[in-house]
């Protein structure tokens, strides 16, 4: 029995038909979905679909292309950015309010 987590899969090529093992050419569509709440890093998870169909026997199935951490710091595997430089703004809110009602 291979070893893993428990309940894992071997990962399989997206573009293969799961039913006769044809190999197609690329999805037909795709789409983006984003996960609705950040991880504890404060990064939102874009995951990118196909759908397929296969040439051979006409079954068509989803499955996920890519998935992509974004946001909250640099994404997964780079380096991160230099701190932006520029002017900074202040604005006092009472004085903008004050300046409101008069």
């Amino acid at each position: 029995m291979p070893k893993g987590r428990r309940g894992s899969r071997p990962k399989r090529d997206p573009s293969t038909c799961p039913k006769c093992g044809t190999k197609t050419d690329g999805p037909y569509k795709t789409w983006m979905l984003f996960s609705p709440i950040p991880d504890k890093a404060g990064r939102i998870t874009i995951t990118v679909m196909g759908a397929f169909e296969c040439p051979s026997c006409g079954h068509k199935w989803r499955a996920v292309l890519k998935k992509l951490k974004t946001g909250g710091g640099a994404p997964e595997g780079e380096e991160p950015a230099e701190e932006r430089q520029g002017e900074v703004i202040e604005i006092d809110l009472e004085e903008l309010a004050r300046e409101r009602l008069d």
